[in-house]
This record gives C-alpha cells, structure tokens and sequence, in this order.
C-alpha cells in the first residue's frame, strides 16, 4: 500500500470533473506529496469499490453524480449536513473508517460570503430558490442555517412540496408558474435547476418583477456566466456563480485528506476559468 496520501473523484461518468485540476493545483502550489485520482465506477460496482478502498491506500474523496446518495450504506456514518440533505460528497477518514460528509452548503454559503461580504446581514432574509432536486436541497439546507425564509418553486409541484416538508415550517413550496408573483419580496434567487448549462435547454425565467437590491446566484459553472447571471447584472443586481461554489466547496475535502486548509487564489481561478472556456462550445 503506498504511503502517499491519495484521494479521488468518484461518479460515473466523471471524466468531466475538473475537480482533480483544483486539487492538483493545491497540492502542487502548497508543495505537499500526494494524488488525487479520477474513478469512474457504475452503480453495480460501488461494492467492490468501497471492498478495495483501503487497500488501494485512499484517504477519502469527492463523490459526484450518480453516487452521492447511494455512497451512504458504504460509510460508518455521516454527518449533519449529509444528514439532513440527503447526499454526500466528501468522504475522509476518522478512527480508521471512513465517513462521509456534504460540502455543497458549505461552498454555497462561502462562495456568497466572499463575493459579497455582508449579504445576509441586512433586514431582508427570503429567498426563492429553483428546483427541487440535489443542488436545492444543499441551497435550502444551507440558507436555513443562515434564518432565512425560503421558498421553493419547481416543475414538479409534488416533488418542491416533499423538500419542504423534509425542512420544516420556513420552507415553502410553490408551482412553477407561482414563482413571479414572489419576486417583489425575494432578497436572493437561486437557480439550482441544470436550465441554463451548456448543452441544456435556457432558463426561461422573467426576472423583472425582482427588486434591484436582490441577488441572483446560479449554482451552474458552465457556461461561466448563464443566460440568468447576464440578465441579471444587466439590470443592475449583485450575482453569484457556480464556479465559486464550485472552488470553495472543494477545499473541505483537501484540509480533510492532506492537514492544509487551501486557499482559491486568483490564478486558480483563471486556471479554472481558463479550461472551462476552453471545453464549452458557443452558445446557439
């Protein structure tokens, strides 16, 4: 077993996932001997994954798409925030086992803390998040800790009015057609629907009813700016995007596996952005 500490991205596929470009500029620029590794496992073969783990000398990893829910039997335990929104997308190790963990709300929440410091100290604690699916659940989870109002709009009645029961009294579920007569008293829109990613259909969402001091925060990181972010700093609003999200929920991970709490400098960034650009083909 080697005595390099290694972590890895796992889903299926994952060739996609630059998070093994954030971690390998980490551990480059910080100078620490390490590896952190792409593993394309299907859902049958989760078993034989997690069976080999140890021997193949993994200090935790990053779980994505498909597997985040279905990762939980495999780990001792989880912890509150995996708890409550279902899914986990950190796995490191404690007493010898491995647990797991979610980072998503804690990217989301810091992603906003940086960009625009202060934003959930002013009078006004409601949001309008859309979509019900994983990425609603971190966005929901994580703005309730922060005592805000939130209201949730999806496609899918049923599936907006489970999530809300899941988080209690200051969730609200709303039909999609519901949402913008909302806007007049939203202090913060989310787009945690995949409407608006390249190579998905645009998010046709009229954003004028929105009050200007609002922000609007997409949780997509591809395209580097969505239709949304446009329009919307086009009108004058504060926005916040995925590829933030993105970075400093990767750094809960590394300061797990590798004992350095990293920092998302400037040329990360570019580096990111740089690839990102690169691989998404033109809009239209």
């Amino acid at each position: 077993m080697s005595t390099t500490p290694r972590a890895f991205i796992l889903g299926h596929p994952v060739a996609q996932s630059r998070s093994p470009m954030i971690h390998g500029y980490w551990l480059k620029t910080l100078g620490i001997q390490g590896a952190y590794d792409f593993k394309d496992v299907p859902p049958e073969g989760l078993g034989a994954f997690f069976a080999g783990l140890r021997q193949e000398g993994y200090v935790g990893g990053n779980v994505t798409a498909p597997h985040k829910t279905a990762v939980i039997p495999y780990l001792a335990g989880i912890d509150e925030a995996a708890s409550a929104i279902g899914a986990v997308s950190v796995i490191w190790t404690e007493d010898g086992r491995y647990v797991g963990g979610n980072a998503d709300a804690y990217g989301f929440l810091t992603n906003l803390d940086d960009v625009h410091p202060g934003w959930d100290k002013g009078g006004g604690r409601v949001a309008l998040v859309l979509g019900a699916g994983g990425a609603s659940r971190a966005a929901v989870y994580a703005l309730l800790q922060r005592g805000f109002d939130v209201h949730i709009a999806n496609r899918t009645l049923a599936r907006a009015k489970d999530l809300a029961r899941d988080f209690g009294p200051q969730a609200h579920a709303h039909a999609w057609d519901e949402a913008t007569a909302l806007l007049p008293q939203v202090d913060l829109l989310v787009n945690a629907t995949s409407l608006g990613m390249a190579g998905k259909a645009p998010l046709d969402f009229d954003i004028s009813g929105l009050k200007r001091d609002a922000i609007v925060y997409d949780v997509i990181s591809v395209p580097l700016e969505t239709d949304l972010v446009k329009r919307a700093r086009e009108r004058g609003h504060r926005t916040a995007t995925g590829l933030g999200f993105l970075l400093q929920q990767a750094g809960v991970g590394f300061a797990r596996w590798f004992g350095v709490t990293p920092q998302v400098t400037p040329d990360l960034r570019r580096l990111v952005e740089a690839d990102i650009i690169a691989k998404t083909p033109p809009a239209g």
